[in-house]
């Protein structure tokens, strides 16, 4: 079967497509023939190499989630589960491939009519987004910011926030055109990507990080709350938390946040909600472009170039 691997970690010309066995699902695994792969940023951040220090080596095969159908299972899955078309997750890595093998605890059913497309953009997007929404305790009425918000985890984070009740929805992304874009999916102000002119919130979920973190904890009202749900602009800088200490009487908070926190069986409870609504209109997974699977290269650089709004899916 073709397989995306990492031949050397740096720019996107790294990735290769090699062929590989197709492999059999071990005991508590499905194998999965693939419809379509989501294109995550961390799939991004671990080909740069920026990742080096924990444990991953040339030959990777990146990606972590994929829709398809289920043919095999192992040893203690219920055979039930061969024909049923599904949302997988494969972990850290695996998923660019004509066929993956996922344990069927990571495992999702699909709603009928919910595409495979649609399933890879919003399966782990929108968990983030809405674990990250509660883990810095949103509550309705409060204003929140969505830093870097033309992504799958902003995009859905400014929907769920606008439908928890929030006071005001503020973005910051890179072109007014992204900016109408997100308005359409229920932003209430647009600011550039340096957040200019916006102050008082209440809540900011923060996918970018890097160097300008500390100047939106200086935008959160008092006993405000920063929750950094991803760090594709690389890390703070190291004495970030002075910010937080020359604003001590505002009683500011910084937090980071990771789904692998939240316990399996809400993650996935939370999942299949969200393809339903989906399939309801309630919430609109953004779907940047279809590129087939050996065009991984050619789709990282499109990430790399900030030119990605939604996510990129590949087909096998």
């Amino acid at each position: 079967m073709k397989t995306v691997v990492i031949e050397a970690f740096g720019g996107p010309s790294g990735l290769a497509v090699v062929d590989r066995p197709v492999p059999g699902p071990a005991a508590g695994e499905v194998l999965v023939a693939v419809e379509a792969i989501g294109v995550g940023g961390v799939d991004a951040v671990i080909r740069s190499g920026a990742l080096a220090g924990y444990g991953f080596e040339a030959g990777l095969v990146p990606g972590g989630e994929v829709a398809g159908t289920v043919t095999a299972v192992g040893d203690g899955v219920d055979a039930s589960w061969v024909g049923r078309r599904v949302w997988a997750f494969t972990g850290v890595g695996g998923g660019y491939a004509e066929q993956v093998v996922a344990p069927v605890a990571e495992t999702v059913a699909l709603p009928e009519n919910l595409s495979a497309a649609d399933a890879v953009t919003l399966g782990s997007s929108g968990v983030v987004a809405h674990f990250g929404l509660a883990h810095a305790r949103f509550a309705p009425g409060e204003s929140v910011l969505i830093r870097g918000a033309a992504g799958s985890i902003g995009i859905a984070a400014v929907q769920l926030a606008a439908r928890g009740g929030a006071g005001a929805v503020a973005v910051t992304t890179s072109s007014p055109e992204r900016g109408d874009r997100l308005r359409e999916l229920d932003a209430t102000h647009v600011l550039d990507r340096s957040g200019a002119g916006g102050a008082g919130y209440d809540v900011v979920i923060d996918v970018v990080a890097g160097p300008d973190l500390p100047s939106f904890l200086a935008k959160l009202n008092p006993n405000g709350r920063l929750v950094a749900v991803g760090a594709v602009g690389g890390q703070p800088p190291a004495d970030f938390g002075a910010t937080l200490l020359a604003e001590f009487r505002k009683s500011l908070s910084f937090a980071t946040f990771s789904a692998a926190t939240v316990p399996l069986p809400d993650r996935q409870a939370v999942r299949a909600a969200q393809f339903t609504a989906a399939t309801r209109g309630d919430l609109r997974p953004v779907v940047h472009e279809l590129l087939p699977l050996e065009s991984a290269a050619l789709a990282h650089e499109k990430m790399d170039a900030g030119e990605v709004f939604g996510r990129i899916v590949l087909v096998p």
